[in-house]
């Protein structure tokens, strides 16, 4: 059985920094695969290439640890945890293909509020009645960015708020086995699921890259693996509520970057409705450090 390691000493300024780092790497992902979308490669063919590249990348950086990174109790969790990653994925790259990247990236910004729903039926914490008011008001944020009903909604706007499900959903498992495994077990195991099923599928849809679409593949496997890594450098050097509103800065990289590169530039309302999503999200981190000290006083 292999020892869990020691937690390393907080150093918040570390910790900030690394979950500011992880978004540019996702943001470069996205504007990558957006590129490779708007240059036709099968969206198939991306996501293989995403996640076998990840998989180079865990065995480049870990090779004696690859007889262990798959041992542990929570296989059937692990690969479930795996699929709903790669379902989170295939529905981020479709979307980032049709809509502008600061679009996608606001409406996904739900997905902390859904994990603060769904931990009431599945992990049995407690939602006291800010917090619910909190996700509400996330969700409406939500809606003013989608705006169901105005001539400017599109059902492609569906596919980041699948994304926050998916995503919602594997980080709830996360949770439930976060204390029996290591964290480099579930990036090798997120990595191999995805290698292994893309790599089944995608001949029936290869379309043999060129030298600048298979540099463009390696990146994005490259920044997937390098931002879920510093996500989880983040997380061991300071705590979730100081670290996670930080995530939020991924909004700023995706304007800046499909302005850059797309001439997409998101309206007044996409700000609007991320601001109060970020709100919502920001307050509730803020409750559940506060109620995480009451409980350790034993005020709770």
């Amino acid at each position: 059985m292999t020892a869990t390691p020691s937690r390393p000493a907080d150093t918040p300024i570390r910790g900030v920094l690394m979950m500011c780092v992880a978004v540019v790497f996702f943001v470069i992902m996205n504007t990558l695969v957006k590129e490779l979308r708007a240059q036709e490669l099968p969206l198939i063919e991306i996501v293989w290439g995403r996640y076998f590249f990840h998989f180079l990348l865990v065995l480049l950086l870990f090779p004696r640890r690859i007889p262990t990174l798959l041992a542990g109790s929570d296989k059937g969790w692990q690969i479930a945890r795996s699929v709903l990653v790669l379902l989170a994925t295939a529905c981020m790259f479709t979307s980032v293909g049709l809509m502008p990247l600061a679009d996608v990236v606001a409406i996904t910004f739900i997905a902390p509020l859904l994990i603060t729903a769904l931990s009431v039926p599945f992990l049995g914490e407690r939602g006291g009645l800010r917090r619910w008011i909190a996700v509400f008001v996330g969700l409406a944020g939500m809606l003013v960015i989608v705006r169901p009903g105005s001539g400017l909604f599109q059902v492609a706007a569906l596919l980041p708020i699948l994304v926050a499900v998916f995503a919602a959903a594997y980080q709830i498992i996360t949770r439930l086995i976060s204390h029996r495994t290591q964290p480099i077990n579930s990036v090798f195991y997120t990595a191999i699921v995805g290698a292994i099923v893309m790599s089944a599928i995608v001949p029936f849809f290869w379309q043999t890259p060129s030298p600048v679409q298979w540099l463009m593949l390696l990146g994005a496997g490259l920044m997937g693996g390098l931002g879920h890594w510093s996500i989880i450098l983040a997380y061991q050097r300071a705590e979730a509520p100081l670290v996670a509103p930080f995530a939020y800065t991924e909004l700023i990289w995706a304007t800046i970057l499909g302005l850059t590169f797309f001439g997409d530039f998101p309206d007044l309302w996409t700000f609007v409705g991320a601001a109060i999503i970020a709100a919502s999200g920001i307050y509730i981190l803020r409750r559940e450090r506060v109620r995480r000290n009451a409980r350790e006083l034993g005020q709770v």
